[in-house]
Order: structure tokens, then C-alpha cells, then sequence
């Protein structure tokens, strides 16, 4: 499961304005027609589903219900993944 709050480089506690802001930043950056990286697309995309989430109170209402309960059903797991998601990037 990926993160939206990380796609967009928000923590949980973001309003709809810093989504909203932060949606604009990162998709004019990685649009596929400004950024010529390989992988641009794809990460636009995920900032689009991302933004799609997030913006919607309902759907958003659910992500954060869905991430609560595995944080929850699976504590050490979740723990091991943020380990490897934080330490990866810095290697």
C-alpha cells in the first residue's frame, strides 16, 4: 500500500489547502511533458491518485480508517516497512 501522504510530501494532519498546494508543486514538476526522467510519468500518476484521495472527504475518511487499521493489525511489519522506506532513499 502506498502512502499518499508521502506522495504528496504531506504528514496526516494536512488541510485540504496544503493538499491542494501540495498537489499543484509536485505535479507541475514531474508532469511527463516538463520532466524528462524516465520514470515521470508514472510518479505524476501516483501523485494524481494521491491527490484524487486526499482531496475527497469520503475517500480520504476511508484511506485514513484503512492506514489506522494496518498500522494496527500488523505493527512490526509496518515498522519494517517505514525502516526500509526511510534508510533506502538515504543509501
Amino acid at each position: 500500500m502506498t502512502d499518499h501522504y508521502t506522495t504528496l510530501g504531506l504528514n496526516s494532519a494536512a488541510t485540504l489547502a496544503d493538499v491542494k498546494k501540495a498537489f499543484r508543486q509536485k505535479a507541475s514538476f514531474l508532469h511527463p511533458d516538463k520532466n524528462a526522467a524516465a520514470d515521470a510519468g508514472a510518479r505524476f500518476r501516483a501523485v494524481q491518485e494521491a491527490y484524487e484521495v486526499l482531496s475527497d472527504a469520503d475517500k480520504r475518511q476511508a484511506y485514513d480508517d484503512n492506514r489506522r487499521r494496518n498500522l494496527l493489525d500488523s505493527p512490526v511489519e509496518t515498522a519494517r516497512e517505514i525502516w526500509i522506506n526511510y534508510f533506502n532513499p538515504l543509501l
